[in-house]
């Protein structure tokens, strides 16, 4: 059967001193751009240069077509020169079929004036029409055969006006429609779906309310009894009142780092099964550890079969929360190194996500970070622990001078290896653009990295169109096939900026997109992995999740590209309890609904 189905905040850096952990390394990276590991073999890291005889790739083109597809969203912070640390953070976005009519929609979350300030005293005051909420808009395509978006917010009955950072996304009422948490400077919002294209707030009714600083968030079956829980990052103990002034090297007024206020332990939420959760955090240890999170993504590290939560933080420790068998966590991120960076570093980590990048059928860990460290590549060693890799494949120098947010492992031009998409923004004043007297010297192009088999990467950035030398202010990246033409699109959230559809156009027919589906009504198998085993012996892995890159979700359908690659043998599916399908005979260039029961069982 073939059917479509889609369902910086940072810190203050001071100089190094040379006793500290690897302060050397990084002062000799700064001067040389060069990767000098002291004491270590140098074999190991080599250095991280662009090649002088890589010859220049046959690449894909993205091209901006928001304003085309109707989309006139302009995000508004409230920045008034009162430099309150939130202003800078958000906003997130989420791709999903939220009237399933087999094509994705748009929720982009907004923020408003903070303070006794009026609109018309902002930075950069909104248009006199604008409505300042969080915008649903729903995508035409269906209807039309066009990439077209009308804004649904009323007729859904949308009225979130809270300062929004982030959206998850999942269905946790088992209804067959996804639901939404939004996730806010201030009280957050549980949206759920309706059915009939409305959507209701059950905040109170499924208790999850927080009203703190929270970031991302993600639906995650991590008891698999099929039922999605949910996890809640959460920032720091930052408040309008507690608001204290910061300032940059030049002794100007700037904004303040998550080191200048205490971290907040996040939130684990169980699933009871009928439209209410469990506050679990301390049952079950979550909050043993916690951080300033920014960043969450859930996948089975170690390959017991259970799932496992990564949380990235943003100057502190980050977390790898490993189930147990009694359904609690404990966290071993420093022993599985990936709490800190290769030098011991605990670095500013934003957007993170986990694939199989390099086919070796675990996954591994990307998240970008602030602008003067790198972002940092953790390549899994098959059993949960991981070495910092970020030198060996050419990703160090590329990004040390920009500020990573929303990010993802996506097959830009389908052959089968993930790339990786940054995207960029600073959140302290850059002087350079600041002397030129730029209103908002904050903005930085993004980047997009080609992943060469597995083996290295090389930023594709200038081949990849005209959308990635715009320079803005990016946050929130949700990654999805907008269009339905088999290739990956991007939306970028800018904050005090425009949405931005990155539209992917590969035009490539050797691909094969999966839906895995299970339950009834029928919905996602959010935790579910999918094996593509090709004719020559190789298999290429991919999970079916929502929740990664920054603050935004995900569409959980997943293309596999196969230009340059056999042709498929079989798909197995291994669903979040641990059993196992699989189907054969599927045709390329569509997309196939994998339903629990209608294949091939094998355990």
């Amino acid at each position: 059967m073939t059917v479509i189905f889609p369902g910086e905040a940072c810190h203050l850096n001071e100089p190094c001193r040379a006793e500290e952990p690897g302060c050397r390394l990084r002062v000799a990276i700064a001067l040389a751009s060069v990767a000098i590991v002291l004491g270590c073999d140098a074999s190991r890291k080599p250095v991280d240069q662009p090649s002088k005889t890589a010859a220049k790739p046959s690449w894909t083109q993205f091209e901006d077509v928001a304003a085309e597809a109707g989309l006139d969203f302009v995000h508004f912070n409230g920045m008034s020169g009162e430099f309150y640390f939130c202003e800078t953070v958000g906003p997130g976005v989420a791709v999903f079929d939220y009237d399933l009519d087999g094509d994705l929609d748009l929720f982009v979350v907004q923020g408003h004036m903070l303070g006794p300030h009026d609109p018309s005293s902002a930075t950069f005051p909104p248009a006199a029409d604008a409505e300042l909420t969080d915008r649903l808009y729903r995508n035409l395509l269906s209807e039309t055969g066009q990439l077209r978006f009308e804004d649904a917010t009323e007729s859904a009955q949308i009225d979130s006006r809270g300062y929004g950072m982030g959206v998850a996304v999942g269905d946790y009422d088992g209804n067959g429609y996804p639901d939404l948490l939004i996730t806010n400077f201030g009280d957050n919002a549980l949206l759920r779906n309706n059915g009939d294209g409305t959507f209701s707030d059950t905040t109170a009714e499924a208790v999850v309310e927080d009203s703190r600083w929270n970031t991302s968030a993600a639906f995650v079956d991590y008891d698999s009894d099929g039922d999605l829980d949910l996890f809640v990052c959460a920032y720091v103990k930052f408040t309008l009142g507690n608001h204290k002034p910061c300032y940059s090297e030049t002794s100007a007024r700037d904004y303040c780092g998550p080191l200048s206020y205490a971290p907040e332990p996040d939130r684990l939420y169980r699933n009871n099964g009928d439209g209410s959760f469990d506050d679990v955090s301390a049952s079950t240890r979550i909050t043993t550890a916690f951080g300033s999170a920014l960043g969450v993504v859930a996948s089975d590290y170690n390959g017991d079969g259970r799932l496992d939560l990564f949380v990235a933080n943003d100057g502190l420790p980050n977390q790898l929360w490993i189930q147990t068998a009694d359904a609690t966590f404990e966290d071993d991120a420093l022993l599985a190194a990936c709490a800190f960076n290769q030098d011991g570093v605990a670095e500013a980590s934003m957007g993170v996500d986990a694939e199989d990048f390099d086919g070796d059928g675990d996954d591994d860990l990307f998240m970008t970070h602030l602008n003067g460290e790198t972002n940092t590549l953790y390549v899994n060693n098959g059993h949960g622990q991981f070495d910092d890799e970020t030198f060996s494949f050419r990703l160090g120098v590329a990004s040390r001078n920009f500020t990573g947010f929303g990010t993802a492992w996506v097959d830009a031009d389908n052959d089968g290896w993930l790339d990786l998409f940054c995207a960029n923004g600073a959140v302290k004043t850059i002087e350079k653009l600041a002397r030129a007297g730029d209103p908002y010297p904050m903005h930085q192009t993004n980047q997009l990295f080609r992943n060469s088999g597995g083996k290295s990467f090389q930023d594709v950035s200038a081949e990849s169109g005209g959308a990635f030398a715009r320079s803005e202010v990016s946050r929130g990246a949700a990654f999805g096939d907008l269009d339905n033409d088999g290739d990956s699109d991007i939306v970028v959230a800018n904050n005090s900026g425009a949405l931005r559809i990155l539209r992917n156009d590969v035009r490539d027919s050797r691909w094969i997109g999966v839906s895995a589906i299970h339950g009834s009504p029928a919905r996602f198998a959010i935790g579910a992995r999918i094996e593509v085993t090709l004719n020559d012996g190789s298999s290429l892995f991919r999970n079916v999740k929502r929740a990664a890159s920054y603050c935004s979700s995900n569409d959980p359908r997943r293309i596999i590209g196969l230009r340059g690659r056999a042709s498929v043998q079989k798909i197995r599916i291994r669903w979040p309890d641990g059993t196992r399908e699989s189907w054969t005979g599927l045709a390329l260039g569509e997309y196939h609904r994998l339903v629990r029961g209608s294949g091939r069982s094998e355990g």
